[in-house]
């Protein structure tokens, strides 16, 4: 496909030692590849985790990038710092556009700048839920995240409207506010509406109120790149191609409408103090835990909202279990998405999502499912196959009917049980 310069690919999924022959062939084109992170959590109220930095720093190395992208939200709260249950969302969640917030984000920007071995630019995230008491706009959260730390940005324009359909917040203002200059590039993308809330679903076609906000960004300056982002549901190369002018041509429209645009001033602040990320901690502990514990709502949230982000988390979530670990849909079949999301009503995630198909696994199992002897042996062996240990939840009557009923039935419950490959992760 002509005029594709450059690429991007989920941090998380590349591992840099066994390059996807299809990342090596691009390279081998010239074409640059950027690794876009998901997991690092910099809007979180604790310092980035070395382990994840070096992670990302060793990515950015092989595949010869020219800098790395993660994004201002945070994915995981509780722990030491709140003396709560630590817990994952598995998705990017927004930080409150506070001082104490904008504190801390700064400082975690700041370590990662340093542990990085090449640029880094943050993305603005889609989201569903609004923070209470929030002291700036996006567009000045921005601004000041900037100005204090250097950092580039990566502009969503798709999620600047999905924040204008979902939060009310006015793309045109947000890109008035923002520093036009720090752009490090830009993303586009597709959704679509239900029930009044916007899906940010990398999945569908780009909207035309999409592509106004990216003309209204062209209006102000030239993105040194724009970027499509497609995860699943890959259209036929031609309307994908379509796709791609259709942004090129928006592009080139905004620009001839560029005017100079206004440059709001920054304020300086210092470093986050321990208070400040003791204060996100607890915010963000609490959020988390409503969304995936079932806890109360915090107070001053909408709680409808809530409940859609609660459901899209869950929903997440076993999508990406089901690419993890591919035999668990295999052996349940159609009662694998009902089962999975019983289970995470009432189990938060806590650690990654390879250990929450594991814990998905056992607790069917705990609870003398599947009913059916074959699937439940098949299950039975799968977990204790990688748990490192038998899972001993049959009775040794019920296990010995059912490994003879496995030995007859072997090539099929065999491929049941083959060893998934590959770690899909959640995206923006």
């Amino acid at each position: 496909m002509p005029g594709i310069d450059w690429v991007e690919a989920v941090a998380e999924n590349v591992c840099p030692g066994h390059l996807p022959p299809s990342l090596v062939r691009l390279r081998e084109r010239g074409v640059t590849v950027v690794p876009h992170g998901v997991s690092l959590g910099l809007g979180g109220a604790e310092r980035p985790d070395p382990a994840r930095l070096a992670s990302l720093a060793e990515r950015a190395e092989a595949l010869g990038s020219p800098l790395v992208t993660e994004h201002i939200a945070f994915v995981r709260a509780g722990g030491a710092m709140t003396a709560s249950q630590r817990l994952e969302a598995g998705h990017l969640l927004p930080v409150p556009r506070t001082r104490d917030a904008l504190d801390v984000l700064c400082e975690n920007v700041r370590i990662a700048q340093d542990a990085l071995p090449v640029p880094l630019a943050v993305e603005n995230i889609a989201a569903l839920i609004s923070w209470p008491g929030e002291e700036m706009t996006e567009g000045q959260f921005l601004y000041e995240l900037v100005e204090r730390t250097g950092v580039r940005l990566l502009i969503d324009v798709a999620n600047l409207h999905t924040n204008h359909v979902n939060r009310g917040e006015d793309p045109c203002r947000a890109l008035d506010e923002l520093p036009v200059e720090a752009i490090a590039y830009v993303h586009v993308a597709g959704g679509f509406e239900r029930d009044g809330v916007w899906h940010d679903s990398h999945a569908h076609p780009v909207t035309r109120p999409v592509l106004d906000v990216l003309a209204e960004l062209a209006s102000r300056v030239t993105p040194p790149g724009v970027l499509l982002e497609r995860d699943e549901n890959f259209p036929e190369p031609a309307e994908l191609e379509a796709e791609l002018e259709s942004i090129r041509t928006t592009v080139a429209a905004g620009a001839g409408r560029r005017a100079d645009a206004p440059e709001p001033a920054g304020t300086p602040r210092a470093t986050a103090t321990e208070s400040s990320r003791q204060r996100v901690a607890l915010a963000q502990a609490a959020l988390l835990s409503s969304l995936v514990a079932g806890t109360p709502a915090p107070e001053g949230f909408d709680r409808r909202r809530l409940a859609v982000q609660s459901r899209a988390l869950a929903a997440k979530r076993a999508d990406v279990v089901a690419k993890v670990a591919p035999e668990l849909p295999e052996i349940l079949g159609s009662g694998y998405r009902p089962a999975f999301l019983s289970y995470a009503a009432n189990r938060p995630m806590t650690d990654g999502y390879r250990y929450d198909a594991l814990d998905f696994a056992a607790h069917l199992l705990d609870a003398g499912l599947p009913h059916d002897p074959r699937s439940r042996q098949a299950l039975d062996d799968w977990w204790s196959e990688r748990a490192g240990r038998p899972h001993l939840s049959l009775p040794p009557v019920v296990r010995d009917a059912a490994r003879r009923v496995r030995r007859v039935l072997a090539p099929r419950a065999g491929r049941a049980v083959t060893a998934a490959s590959g770690t899909p992760a959640t995206r923006a």
